[in-house]
């Protein structure tokens, strides 16, 4: 894992766990994957990196396993949970409703690979293939961009009726002109007009209430059995994909040392941005954090190797891991 800072306060959160997936411990074991990537503050991204695994494992418990409605229901609680906070905090902290984070899990469970996003980050599977040797890069996560025309077509069907649900704002589309993700935890401001007037900052207001939530919190998920051909998983925050191409990434941690490989990740990207803006990574490193949101977003890496023999056995005779990124982890230019 690694993670490198933009913006004057890091926005993203992270986190792995290894051991049980529900929470009376009856239930299966398995590996739980998560990238937060947060907006318009930190608070949703905490928040969901506080609550969405022990939601997931509450879920699980009470429906003995795994599941797509299990992951589904643990995105619902967490942000019916985050919305109460909002509301709670309406009054002494109202930018809080402005506050979103994408969303992006994996489990690994039983030999299975459930992947559930809402927002644009991203993950892609390094798998050998047969004939060739060579591994190639298959992206596992389905993104809500503005920029998608898929996404578009898909707001304009959700609101017929409403003009400006996108909107081409300086050669960028953006929900209303104003978010470019359709779906995240939080954003309470795009879900219920209540939250939508003052005290909210009036850059954030819209000119009419709305009647049924712009932005969807529901994530989009697939499973697949994994197969001994899959080497590693990269999950990372659209600030690596905005510089490297899937195959790019997955060269990169085929070809060098696992040790230290999210760094490295993470350095090739800044290497990028730098090489955009015709300047050298040395001197983008010492650039600070809000000034350096203009080359760069915040940056978030998670590989996790694969290893066949531990994925079909469902009891995963391991010691229980948790591992949190979020402002203690560093990388290449924090």
């Amino acid at each position: 894992m690694a993670v490198v800072q933009a913006n004057s306060l890091l926005e993203d959160q992270s986190q792995l766990e290894t051991g049980p997936l529900s929470s009376n411990h009856l239930g299966p074991q398995g590996t739980f994957i998560g990238v937060y990537d947060g907006h318009g503050g930190a608070e949703a991204s905490r928040f969901v990196n506080d609550n969405l695994f022990c939601n997931l494992k509450r879920f699980s418990a009470e429906h003995q396993g795994i599941s797509e409605n299990v992951i589904k229901k643990a995105f619902s609680a967490t942000e019916k949970d985050f919305l109460y906070l909002v509301k709670k905090q309406w009054f002494s902290k109202p930018h809080i409703a402005s506050a979103g984070s994408c969303c992006l899990v994996g489990t690994i469970c039983n030999g299975l690979l459930y992947i559930a996003n809402a927002g644009d980050s991203r993950v892609v599977l390094g798998r050998t293939e047969r004939a060739t040797k060579e591994v190639i890069a298959i992206q596992l996560s389905t993104e809500h961009n503005a920029s998608n025309e898929a996404v578009r077509e898909e707001l304009r069907s959700l609101h017929p009726n409403d003009s400006d649900i996108v909107v081409l704002n300086h050669k960028v589309w953006r929900v209303k002109g104003l978010i470019q993700v359709s779906r995240s935890i939080g954003d309470a401001y795009l879900k219920r007009t209540e939250f939508n007037r003052e005290p909210l900052p009036s850059k954030f207001r819209l000119s009419s209430p709305f009647l049924k939530p712009i932005l969807s919190s529901e994530p989009s998920i697939s499973v697949q059995k994994l197969r001994s051909e899959d080497q590693f998983l990269i999950f990372a925050s659209d600030g690596l994909w905005e510089h490297l191409s899937n195959q790019e990434a997955v060269n990169i941690v085929n070809n060098n040392p696992r040790n230290g490989i999210a760094r490295r990740l993470v350095k090739a990207a800044l290497k990028e941005a730098a090489k955009m803006r015709e300047m050298r990574y040395s001197d983008l490193q010492k650039i600070e954090g809000g000034v350096r949101r203009h080359f760069h977003d915040d940056i978030t890496v998670i590989v996790v190797y694969l290893k066949p023999k531990l994925i079909d056995d469902s009891c995963l005779c391991c010691s229980p891991l948790s591992i949190k990124g979020g402002g203690q982890l560093s990388a290449p230019g924090n």
